[in-house]
Parts: C-alpha cells; structure tokens; sequence
C-alpha cells in the first residue's frame, strides 16, 4: 500500500480485501500516539507495543464484520480502543488510577463495544498460548509473515526453502497446525 493510499475506506476496504501489507501502514501512521499516550502513562513502549498490537486485531476482526460501521477516524479508533485497554490494565495492576494525560481526541466505549473488545482480547489470549505451542520453525515463521511483515521470498531464505511457493505451503501448513492448537486452546478453557 503505498502512501497515498493511507485514507481510512482505503485502509478499510484493503483489510477487508485480506491486504495484510496495511497492518504495517497502520502501524507507521498511528502507534507514535498510543506509545507516546502509554509512556506518559506509566507505561513502556513494549506495553505500548502489546496495547496497540491487540488494538489492531480488535479493529481488524471488526472490520472483517462487514455489519460493524465505523462512525469515526481509525485514528480516533485505534487510540480509544488502546486507552481502554491500557487503562484496564494499569487498573488492574493497581488499586489507584492517577490522572490520566491524553494527547488525542478520543471516543466513549459503550458497554457492548467494551464486552468485545474484552473477548478479543481473550481471543488474542488463546491464540498467543497456541502460538505458544506451536514449535520451531512454524512459530518463527509466522512471526516473520504477519508480525514483522517479512516477503515469502525473505522468509524463504531465511529457511533455506527453494523459492518462495515452497515457503507459502510451508506457512500454510503451519497456520493449520496454529488453527487446531486454538481450537485445542477452546476446548481446555471450556471443560
């Protein structure tokens, strides 16, 4: 995706569209003010980097939902959905809240908005516990796709594969070992 696809129905219909290159876009244009929000906030930037990373799949699970209206600038979006997740968490981890200093516009979570996000982040849970499980070398390989955002020709090097057809099935394989270790994940927490 290129820079002058950066507005919002572009980014919206490109993951909508399974283009996971707008995963870094949306990264590049928006995670300085959640880590700059978090840091200010008794935070880290590797607790601004988990917050935004599962602010990211909780609007892209909502976008795929093609009922889900955004009636807001994904900008505005992904920084509520981070403080509230941010904000649960230092509550969590202390009795007390202190003054909270925001530097962006942002939008009330209604109670249903806050149950799905709280279920995703559930989701995220079990998928990171799956991921958990899953072993070397399908573990590395799926971080280098989808989290650091690596070609199948990169990823393919990097491996040792032929070409990059041979790292595709590769990564196919292991997203379907992924998929029954989520499953697996689903069937423990409901026993």
């Amino acid at each position: 995706m290129n820079e002058i696809d950066n507005s919002d129905e572009q980014i919206i219909a490109a993951l909508r569209n399974n283009d996971d290159s707008v995963l870094s876009v949306l990264y590049k244009l928006y995670f300085g003010s959640i880590n700059h929000f978090i840091i200010t906030n008794s935070g880290s930037e590797d607790d601004a980097k988990d917050i935004f990373q599962e602010a990211i799949i909780v609007f892209y699970q909502n976008i795929k939902d093609q009922n889900f209206e955004l009636n807001c600038k994904i900008k505005t979006y992904l920084y509520s959905v981070s403080r509230l997740m941010w904000l649960k968490k230092i509550k969590k981890a202390s009795a007390i809240v202190g003054k909270i200093t925001d530097f962006e516009g942002f939008i009330a979570i209604d109670d249903s908005e806050a149950a799905l996000i709280e279920e995703r982040e559930i989701q995220f849970g079990k998928m990171a516990a799956a991921l958990g499980e899953l072993g070397e070398p399908c573990k590395t390989l799926i971080e280098d796709f989808y989290i650091k955002q690596l070609s199948m020709g990169q990823i393919s090097e990097k491996f040792g594969y032929t070409n990059a057809d041979n790292a595709k099935t590769q990564k196919y394989k292991c997203l379907m070992r992924l998929k029954k270790l989520f499953f697996k994940q689903e069937e423990r927490l409901q026993l």
